[in-house]
């Protein structure tokens, strides 16, 4: 299966200046990214940086990853992603995979996997990944978002709040986790591309804007999300100074 991998990276970060161009082992953090998506995708996977700035496109070009400007603009990463297929000339038809270019140490089977259970999936038009929570301050955690599924591995819903939530949760103050194991979302998505050039036009669902999570959008318009569930949490992503120096050090240590 042929499919193309989405890299958006834009220059601007209040947190962390420049974020893609942060150097990790001598290379800039958005080439890192694809770079590691590529040692562990089929050949036949494209993987394009649809870059926001011409220093990104420049970068990406020095160490022959393939590159796009796109607009400054955008008002979400889902409009940068859809102005991309327009660019590339995708068809409505085709898959792409949006990897975020601030996470270097993805592992590279998970963007196979999402890929895949969106394939496999022909009632849904965006793919998804998840893994067992395993603590309570995870489960508990505003940040941490989690996702329930039904039979068929779509989901149901995504919160911010703890769920899926037992009858005698508040009994006690929450001490323990409910069985199964409740699920954190991954924030890596597979779409079809016809969906993600429909996905910006579409208003607003007020539980978007509630929960503050852009693929409740989706879901209040009738579109299903399939999820891959994964028996390992991702690597860290990068959003802070401190955030890069973890991710330096991990990829060193990775590296020898």
């Amino acid at each position: 299966m042929a499919y193309t991998v989405l890299i958006p990276a834009r220059l601007a970060s209040t947190r962390l200046p420049n974020k893609p161009l942060a150097d990790i082992g001598g290379v800039p953090m958005v080439v890192r990214v694809a770079q590691r998506v590529r040692s562990g995708v089929p050949a036949s996977a494209r993987i394009v940086v649809a870059a926001d700035h011409a220093s990104i496109l420049q970068a990406c070009q020095h160490h022959g990853i393939e590159a796009i400007l796109t607009r400054q603009d955008h008002a979400s990463g889902s409009d940068r992603l859809a102005e991309a297929c327009e660019v590339l000339g995708l068809r409505d038809d085709a898959l792409v995979v949006n990897v975020q270019g601030d996470e270097p140490l993805i592992d590279p089977a998970l963007v196979q996997a999402v890929a895949d259970v969106l394939q496999a999936q022909p009632l849904a038009s965006m793919g998804t990944a998840a893994h067992a929570i395993n603590s309570v301050a995870d489960f508990t955690n505003p940040n941490v978002v989690k996702v329930v599924l039904d039979a068929a591995g779509m989901a149901l819903y995504f919160s911010r709040a703890p769920i899926a939530w037992w009858r005698d949760g508040f009994a006690q103050g929450v001490q323990t986790l409910p069985q199964p194991a409740p699920l954190r979302h991954i924030g890596i998505y597979a779409y079809r591309v016809g969906f993600l050039r429909l996905f910006p036009q579409l208003p607003q669902a007020p539980i978007e804007v509630t929960e503050a999570l852009e693929q409740l959008r989706a879901m209040w318009h009738g579109h299903r999300i399939a999820v891959h569930v994964s028996a390992q949490a991702p690597g860290p992503g990068v959003d802070t100074p401190e955030d890069l120096e973890r991710v330096r050090a991990l990829f060193v240590a990775s590296n020898g």
